[in-house]
């Protein structure tokens, strides 16, 4: 389609359109090429002729030729030939497509339009054929043959089967159509039972190619239809044989034929071939069969000149052979233990079931006495069962027990069992090693005393073990030392292994190992449980993986543990251990740990565990809960003592004695002894007579000492020791002490029945550098009779009096206390001043 050019009318361009379209009447333009087909990679030559005095409205020296191979732009040369005609020629050095179109083009004024094009297609010379076969149909008498192609030429090529008899001329038999390789040549070209040449032609624009000439006679190269089994029988004189029939097919009737038989057990995948059978129809005996097995049977034929093909199998007929009594011994293996004290002997029993050669037939059952079958008397059964074991019980002291097998046809030899003990020599060695996935090889050290034969027991290792009847095998060559065994055995699971060797007189001592027939990684990890942990190290346990999921022999564990700043540590444990300690860890910290399980075969990591280290070790949280507790029962303890502050402060403050509540101060003034009170019965026996009570005043020039609440006022004159009391008063007090009558009574003793109370005196003294404590009060007493009470208050500057618990070194005054005070003080006991307790002692003051 023509491009609008700048500048161009529009009438001008749909002329040029008109003129130069290909096809149009005037045909101003033509494109030439070298050759429509050219080998692949070789070069294209090109021409296109523009007749300019054929195109109108072009002028000569304006038209520009180009050129596009489909739609890549290719260069060529353009020149003027005589007669006003503009020629283009193109050169391409390699033709690389197999099938293009080459397009010329003419511009002028700037518009484009195809004048022109020629079609190219490359490819290679046509491949030899090979591998010709031919095959005569007896149905149709057609001859089919078949071949195979060679290369892929990548042009039109035109395959055709040529066929030339010895006097006629080659003629092409037949040609495959939709792109096959084989085709039939019709029986009215074909010449029988003489020779024939026949071949493959194949032709294409670059050349022919032929495969290799057949010379065949059709009938050579005939395939017969095979023939039918009529009937097979067993023959009973010959128990191992059987005869078959047959008959040839219709169309094989005029030949002479040879023919082949096969057959195979249902269990076998195998056949058995009978070769050298003759004739058209007739029967055969073939030997050799099982009994009671079945088997299956099929029959072919060809031609007797042993030309031709092969006819197809019969069709396949069944048959089983007929039964006998089981033939043969039983390799048996055992184990005995006593059963209680009632003089039993308990016997596991297991047997092989016997081969396919000495079954000879379906076995029924198996029979186990205690002695030998004989003629004329069948021995009780002990063990009747169709499993290849039986458990059973037995007299003490039996050795031998007598197994046999049985199917419809009769009762086989019973083998004699031997129940040895296990004490004979071990073997010197042994190990497995994998063979396959599902077979493992077991090797072994012969003992220095050479066994007869030998047994190998394995059982799939398991947390739950299970029995197995046929996981062991007896080898009976005496100079083995290996041995394969397959029966159940799996990828993955391990199993144990065992191995006896068999003496004439004992069994050996067996030794063991564990095997695997394939490993692998661990179906999964143990998870892990902490089992302590501290500021610096943590202990990790785990439950093993079970043998299950092992999948092999578990080679290490290795644990991995991680902080917040991602520092990785890793430790290697030995399989034999469940728990770990790690050790080094920061204090109150998070660590991730797992565990990873390894096999030989590859590793499993375990799910993720997190934990965090404490800040104090268990010692030091132990010091401090010691110590806190410690502090918590001295805390309960001062509490309880501050509940009960009357006991604890009479010990640590002693209740100071207050002379206004003593007995002193009710005691009767002087004044009352003329008047003499008579109370009896109030008196305190026991208690000493008071004759004078003295104050004595702290020395001149001193202050008085103030005690409690309200301040104590001493007398102005001191007083000393052996004076007379002072009859001035001091304090408060309304009047001076006087010495006090004791009235009469019933009890008091010595003449006139008066006895007088002797004087105390009360002796203010001062410390050094100190305010001064409350004076000190003197009892001087010379009798037990009790004192008179006085019934007026006592005066005030006596409250709350603290009698020292400590006595004094010496009375003021004299450097000590008074022999009276001393020789008279048991008497006071009893005395009360100030509410303070029993006076024991001068020095209680």
């Amino acid at each position: 389609m023509a491009r609008r050019g700048a500048g161009t009318p529009f009438l001008l361009q749909l002329s040029l359109l008109l003129l130069l379209c290909p096809g149009g009447t005037l045909g101003c333009a033509s494109v030439a090429a070298g050759s429509p087909v050219v080998p692949l990679g070789s070069a294209v030559t090109a021409s296109c002729t523009i007749q300019s005095e054929l195109c109108r409205g072009l002028e000569p020296g304006k038209v520009r030729i180009t050129w596009m191979l489909d739609n890549e732009p290719v260069a060529g040369t353009q020149h003027r030939a005589p007669g006003g005609t503009e020629v283009s020629n193109l050169t391409l050095p390699q033709f690389n497509h197999t099938e293009a179109k080459l397009w010329c083009w003419v511009e002028w004024n700037g518009t484009k339009q195809r004048v022109g094009m020629a079609e190219i297609r490359a490819g290679y010379p046509p491949a030899k054929p090979f591998n010709l076969s031919c095959v005569l149909n007896l149905s149709d008498y057609g001859l089919t043959c078949q071949w195979e192609q060679g290369a892929n030429s990548h042009l039109p090529t035109s395959i055709a089967l040529k066929c030339a008899g010895s006097r006629t001329q080659a003629v092409t038999g037949c040609t495959p159509q939709g792109g096959h390789s084989h085709c039939t040549v019709p029986r009215q070209l074909l010449q029988l039972y003489r020779q024939m040449e026949i071949w493959v032609s194949a032709t294409n624009a670059l050349g022919t190619a032929e495969s290799e000439h057949l010379c065949i006679d059709p009938m050579d190269v005939a395939k017969l239809d095979p023939p039918a089994l009529q009937s097979i029988q067993s023959i009973p004189f010959q128990t191992d044989c059987v005869a078959l029939a047959w008959e040839v097919a219709r169309t094989n009737a005029h030949m002479d034929l040879q023919c082949e038989l096969r057959y195979r057990a249902a269990e076998e995948p195998a056949w058995a071939l009978v070769t050298g059978i003759v004739g058209q129809s007739g029967t055969t005996q073939c030997c050799g069969f099982l009994f009671g097995t079945q088997y299956h049977f099929q029959m072919r034929c060809r031609r007797s000149t042993a030309r031709g093909y092969w006819s197809e199998w019969s069709p396949g007929r069944n048959y089983t052979t007929h039964e006998k009594a089981p033939t043969g011994k039983l390799d048996a293996w055992w184990s005995t233990r006593p059963a209680g004290a009632g003089g039993w002997l308990e016997v596991q029993l297991r047997w092989k079931a016997p081969r396919r050669r000495d079954a000879n037939g379906q076995v029924l059952g198996y029979c186990i006495t205690l002695s030998p079958r004989r003629r004329g008397r069948d021995p009780p059964t002990i063990c009747n069962t169709t499993h290849t074991q039986c458990n059973f019980s037995a007299p003490m002291g039996t050795r031998r027990v007598y197994l046999s097998a049985y199917n419809a046809a009769g009762e086989s030899t019973a083998t004699e069992v031997v129940l040895l003990e296990r004490k004979g020599q071990p073997l010197a060695g042994l190990r497995a090693v994998p063979k396959g996935e599902h077979s493992l090889w077991v090797q072994w050290e012969a003992p220095p005393a050479p066994p007869h034969a030998y047994v190998l027991e394995w059982q799939r290792v398991s947390s739950e073990p299970g029995r197995c009847s046929t996981c062991w095998q007896m080898e009976r060559d005496r100079a083995a030392t290996a041995a394969l065994i397959q029966d159940g055995i799996e990828p993955f699971q391990r199993y144990d292994i065992s191995v006896y060797p068999l003496y004439k007189d004992a069994i050996g001592v067996p030794i063991h190992t564990a095997a695997y027939s394939k490993q692998k990684a661990p179906s999964y990890a143990p998870k892990l449980h902490l089992k302590s942990i501290s500021k610096s190290s943590a202990e990790l346990c785990w439950d093993p993986v079970p043998v299950e999921m092992q999948n092999g022999f578990i080679t290490s564990y290795t644990i991995f543990w991680a902080n917040s700043d991602a520092e990785v540590s890793s430790a290697t444990v030995n399989p034999s251990l469940s728990s770990f300690i790690i050790h080094e860890l920061k204090p109150s910290t998070l660590y991730k740990v797992h565990i990873m399980a390894s096999t030989v075969a590859g590793s499993t990591n375990g799910t993720s565990l997190t934990l965090v280290t404490t800040v104090l070790d268990d010692t030091e949280i132990q010091f401090l809960f010691l110590t806190l507790g410690l502090i918590f029962v001295l805390f309960i303890l001062l509490l309880i003592c501050f509940q009960k502050n009357g006991r604890v402060k009479q010990q640590f403050w002693p209740s100071i004695p207050d002379p206004a509540n003593s007995s002193l101060g009710k005691w009767v003034p002087a004044e009352l002894q003329q008047e003499p009170l008579h109370i009896p019965g109030v008196r305190e026996p026991g208690l000493a007579t008071i004759s004078t009570v003295t104050v004595l005043e702290r020395a001149g020039g001193k202050q008085p000492t103030t005690w409690g609440k309200e301040p104590s006022t001493w007398g102005k004159e001191p007083t000393t020791w052996g004076k007379e009391p002072t009859t001035e008063p001091i304090g408060t007090f309304p009047a001076p002490p006087l010495p006090y009558v004791q009235q009469e009574g019933p009890r008091t003793p010595g003449p006139g029945n008066r006895q007088t109370v002797q004087y105390a005196r009360v002796v203010g003294e001062g410390y050094k550098g100190q305010q001064q404590p409350p004076p000190r009060l003197y009892l001087r007493s010379s009798s037990t009779q009790p004192l008179l009470l006085d019934p007026s208050p006592s005066p005030k500057p006596y409250e709350n009096l603290w009698f020292h618990g400590a006595a004094p070194q010496g009375c003021p005054g004299d450097g000590g206390c008074p022999e009276e005070l001393s020789a008279t003080f048991p008497l006071l006991q009893g005395l009360r001043i100030g509410g303070a307790e029993e006076l024991h002692d001068c020095r209680a003051f």
